[in-house]
């Protein structure tokens, strides 16, 4: 059924028709609206059997909704930036335990300094912890991929989390196409739990393993993250036939065909750009773009003949790793092992800054003409980092530098001093 619908409450009805038994939540922006509407659902009736379970913290949300998947229920929760980071320690003992958790990251910047806008630090702060992570493109891919995501969750017996923008898709109001109850049962089955606590069978969920077999273990956690390389694109596939319209997979081609310069990322900003590619092919520079809709497990070998007519490769990211770059760029080196051919890292969008059509345009020009450093700050204002450089140097007790860029760029007062 065709809506106009904020993108939370939007997700918040995939959720529903996908039968949850628990939801754990506590709130942060900017997913709070998702659980909102859930509480809602939960507490007039409308969405029933499930206990709707308030805590006292994003960890207890996750430490929840692993007692429930353990004890055989259909669990999801839902937290953004700091709340993943408190959950931590849950995180990866979801994933070890092999417990089929869904969860929403509603994608936000990770502080100091606080910033509640969005880029996707959070969620691939947590990329090694062994979760599948999907990234929507919008709405409706978000709406999409919460349905396949419990289907891939519970095949696999792995937890999944479903990544979208925050406050650019989460808060936005688009068309959505939100599936019924009879399309979503044909294509989610209930739930049948590999492993559960049964006190008529009793068995350890968690037992402590030594170095005897730790290995072996965490091979087989690997294993499972490689069978969901083909799952995934089967389970599109399949999403395909019952709903009528493509989502997910591993990723998704724009304009490839005769490109020379191929831009890879993954998330909304794909929409932008494929404006500004439309305007530039149009005006003849040979350029596509490949979104990566499954970050976790990373689709190396999807990934490959994508790239193979390219010239260069544009990595465009907005998350960065301190010290080192590109998060994204790094993983997309490794598809082009043995390959000579320049991959620019572009970071971009950080904190919330705008990404325009004009200086992504500015940029994929600039690449095609391979007149890019390996790693680019999109829109960064050099002349604020050179007069905080400069301060470092000249002052000792210079203080804090997110104050004093504040201060440069006038949206914080100057102390008066004499």
């Amino acid at each position: 059924m065709l809506k106009q619908i904020e993108g939370s409450r939007a997700v918040a009805e995939a959720v529903a028709l996908c039968r949850p038994e628990v939801i754990c939540a506590y709130p942060i922006t900017p997913q709070t609206h998702i659980v909102e509407d859930l509480g809602v659902r939960v507490k007039s009736g409308r969405l029933q059997p499930c206990e709707f379970i308030n805590v006292e913290s994003e960890f207890a949300a996750l430490s929840v909704a692993i007692g429930s998947a353990a004890a055989g229920a259909r669990s999801y929760t839902a937290t953004a930036s700091q709340g993943l980071l408190y959950m931590a320690e849950a995180v990866y003992n979801a994933s070890g335990l092999g417990l089929p958790i869904v969860m929403t990251v509603g994608n936000r910047a990770i502080g100091a300094p606080i910033n509640i806008w969005n880029d996707q630090t959070d969620s691939m702060s947590m990329r090694d912890a062994g979760w599948i992570q999907l990234y929507a493109e919008s709405n409706q891919e978000a709406v999409d991929l919460h349905i396949q995501a419990f289907r891939i969750a519970e095949a696999i017996s792995l937890p999944v989390m479903v990544c979208m923008d925050g406050f650019i898709l989460t808060h936005a109001y688009e068309r959505v196409d939100v599936p019924n109850q009879e399309q979503t049962d044909k294509f989610l089955p209930a739930f049948e739990p590999r492993q559960v606590l049964d006190p008529a069978a009793p068995k350890s969920i968690g037992a402590m393993v030594g170095p005897e077999a730790f290995t072996e273990v965490r091979y087989l956690a690997h294993h499972k993250q490689m069978q969901a390389l083909s799952f995934i694109p089967e389970i599109a596939e399949e999403f395909k036939a019952v709903f009528g319209r493509e989502a997910g997979g591993l990723v998704a081609t724009y304009a490839i065909d005769d490109a020379e310069t191929v831009v890879v990322t993954l998330g909304s900003v794909i929409g932008t750009m494929q404006e500004v590619i439309d305007d530039m092919r149009s005006e003849g520079l040979r350029i596509g773009a490949v979104s990566i809709r499954a970050f976790r497990p990373f689709p190396l070998a999807a990934l490959q003949p994508t790239l193979e007519n390219a010239k260069r490769v544009v990595v465009f990211e907005k998350c960065l790793a301190v010290g080192l770059g590109g998060i994204l760029a790094s993983n997309v080196r490794m598809a082009l092992r043995g390959r000579a051919m320049p991959v620019y890292s572009v970071i971009g969008g950080l904190g919330g800054r705008p990404i325009t059509q004009s200086s992504l345009r500015r940029l994929f020009t600039k690449a095609s003409n391979d007149d890019l450093e390996g790693l680019h700050f999109l829109d960064l204002n050099k002349d604020v980092v050179n007069r905080a450089l400069e301060r470092e140097e000249s002052i000792r007790r210079s203080g804090s530098i997110a104050e004093n860029i504040l201060r440069d760029i006038g949206l914080v007062a100057a102390a008066k001093t004499t």
